[in-house]
């Protein structure tokens, strides 16, 4: 198994009204030495915003902003803006999140060309309920039983038309592949992925043809014990000789209530729908008092990475409720990778 070091605690809640009741998720952008965090702030009543701070190094915190630099102006967004994923495409910075309404879920876009104002571009994300989800996704194959049980909104059966079907983890790569904007997404319990030419080209049409032909846009489905609950994105993929190394969340639910960790996976490079490999158990799982116990326990959430030398930071969420980072030596995840890879492994090294 690969070594995974714990760093530690890097960022807690204060004692200012944005951010009095936690701060978790934090969305990562390294800019050499520089470390750009933004990351969501939790007040009363579970509202969040987008709070902002900066390291030095991969641990130093050396500012930190007294307001939020995102905040809920729509009332798609009314209960919160929540768990933002960051990258950069050619000059334009793509931060993602989950906009909340109290009832619906859904992935939003804000961009950015200098990382101080940004423009919301708002839901990317179809807005679908599930029963027409599921009449689109049936209509050629079965789908999996876990969309039903996640995804079927118990306490309204019906499903009227103002409760839609939750779709979070809204994560860019953080490049065009094959000339095509790339981004992953999840509706429980599988990734998914989107490939467009432009923004423009999410319409209601797209998405409907898009369910037509599920099958071909799932990336990942749950395989192992600790991932068999469901699975979804974590930190934007990161590009390697030897394929985009995914750092998702993985859940199993126990007898302790659902266990959140961090997986590992590779995925081709020129074709990232493609599952090279992925660890067949967790690269790090709750474990500290600081990640069993908290507002929602036994949370690892990870959301972004850093990298200086060979080694790989990784910032999660720690019990909904902290942000914590942990460390790995990139060069030994990736041939563990290779270890469990479906192609030869060999033949990836020799490329």
């Amino acid at each position: 198994m690969v070594e995974v070091k714990r760093e530690g605690i890097i960022l807690q809640k204060t004692n200012l009204g944005f951010e009095n009741e936690g701060v978790l998720n934090p969305a990562i952008f390294q800019e050499g030495n520089t470390i750009h965090v933004f990351y969501r702030a939790v007040k009363f009543r579970n509202n969040s915003t987008i709070g902002y701070c900066k390291l030095e190094g991969p641990l130093e915190v050396v500012e930190r902003a007294e307001c939020p630099i995102l905040y809920p102006t729509f009332p798609f967004e009314s209960h919160g803006v929540e768990d933002p994923r960051i990258v950069k495409i050619d000059d334009l910075y793509y931060l993602t999140y989950t906009a909340y309404n109290g009832m619906n879920a859904l992935g939003c876009l804000a961009t950015s060309k200098n990382l101080l104002h940004f423009e919301k571009q708002g839901i990317i994300v179809p807005q679908i309920t599930f029963k027409e989800f599921r009449l689109l996704a049936e209509a050629k194959s079965v789908i999996n039983e876990k969309y039903n049980r996640y995804n079927r909104d118990k306490k309204n059966p019906n499903q009227n038309d103002s409760c839609l079907i939750w779709d979070k983890n809204v994560i860019f790569f953080p490049r065009r592949i094959d000339g095509k904007i790339c981004f992953l997404h999840r509706i429980k319990p599988d990734i998914q992925i989107v490939k467009i030419d432009e923004l423009s080209q999410l319409t209601r049409d797209f998405w409907s043809e898009y369910f037509l032909h599920l099958e071909k846009h799932i990336v990942l489905t749950a395989k192992y014990k600790h991932e068999i609950s469901y699975i979804g994105g974590g930190c934007p993929p990161i590009e390697t000789p030897f394929g985009w190394l995914l750092i998702y969340h993985s859940v199993h639910d126990t007898i302790r209530g659902y266990i959140y960790s961090a997986s590992a996976a590779l995925l081709e490079l020129e074709n990232p729908e493609v599952e090279i490999s992925r660890l067949p158990y967790p690269l790090f799982e709750p474990e500290e008092k600081w990640e069993i116990e908290g507002e929602v326990n036994n949370v690892c959430f990870p959301t972004g990475t850093a990298i200086f030398g060979d080694t790989l930071y990784i910032y999660y969420g720690a019990a909904d409720v902290r942000i914590a980072c942990a460390s790995v030596s990139l060069s030994a995840l990736i041939q563990e990778l290779l270890n469990f890879s479906v192609v030869s492994s060999q033949k990836l090294l020799n490329q």
